[in-house]
């Protein structure tokens, strides 16, 4: 897209209220253009540098032993050897194996603000960036961080959130669950955006200031285990009182069988 368009996105509160009204994105960074090449070269390079390069085998002159020739040249009747450090002998040397190197690759700091702003473009056009108006947890609590994900339902999606700096309990918060990545919005990469299918952003970060609303009661979240422990004792307890109606009328019957039973023995007799 060469022309540029105007994104908004849906405003929370950080403990999952949503604001009525709708936060439009800054035009410097969000302009609607998306640039394919770049955030491709972008990833590509992030991935390649996250690569250690520690891969290493030993060519034959670093081999141990087969310093002599194993048998002599002629009257064996066996092929002509040289070394056992040759490539053909188990534990010989290897012939262009890998070696230590490094697999960086440098991006111009331009081209790297270009990828990550295409990303955000994209992110936004598809509708999956979210304003948060502060993250102002006093103490780390993971709870009131799902709960954040589960109001904007992305419970079941890959969620980035970017906070205005480095902000520890919201980290902390985050830090043990699998489908959550926090990390400020100035180390966010165009890999990690891509990563994800929802990016939540302090609006600090953005440029932008949110007046606070009064925050709702969020809905408690209940595990399927707990739910299921919880439910064990109701069904065990009908189980016993299934048997206990059961119990007379099992014995009734088998009451009835001895008394038919014991006339025809005698008769038999």
């Amino acid at each position: 897209m060469s022309e540029t368009e105007n994104l908004n996105a849906p405003a929370y509160t950080a403990q999952g209220t949503a604001r009525r009204e709708r936060v439009t994105l800054p035009a410097s960074t969000f302009d609607g253009v998306i640039n394919m090449p770049v955030m491709h070269k972008a990833v590509l390079a992030f991935m390649a540098n996250q690569r250690q390069g520690n891969a290493s085998t030993k060519i034959r002159k670093f081999v141990t032993g087969g310093n002599q020739k194993p048998w002599k040249q002629k009257g064996t009747g066996r092929a002509r050897q040289g070394s056992t450090r040759a490539p053909q002998w188990v534990g010989g040397g290897t012939v262009f194996g890998p070696t230590p190197r490094a697999y960086d690759q440098y991006v111009p700091r331009q081209v790297r603000a270009l990828a990550k702003k295409s990303a955000l473009n994209a992110r936004a056009r598809e509708g999956a960036i979210v304003v948060i108006d502060a993250f102002d947890y006093a103490a780390p609590k993971t709870q009131a961080l799902v709960a954040l994900v589960a109001r904007v339902e992305a419970s079941d999606k890959k969620v980035l959130i970017l906070t205005d700096g480095v902000k520890q309990n919201v980290f902390l918060s985050g830090r043990n669950l699998p489908k959550v990545h926090v990390m400020p919005y100035t180390d966010a990469s165009t890999y990690h955006i891509l990563w994800s299918d929802v990016v939540l952003v302090e609006a600090g970060a953005l440029g932008t200031a949110l007046e606070p609303v009064a925050e709702e009661a969020p809905a408690p979240v209940v595990k399927e285990a707990r739910a299921k422990k919880a439910a064990a004792p109701k069904t065990a307890a009908k189980k016993t009182v299934a048997k206990a109606a059961k119990a007379p009328a099992k014995a009734a019957a088998k009451t009835a069988a001895k008394k038919t039973a014991t006339p025809s023995k005698k008769k038999e007799k």
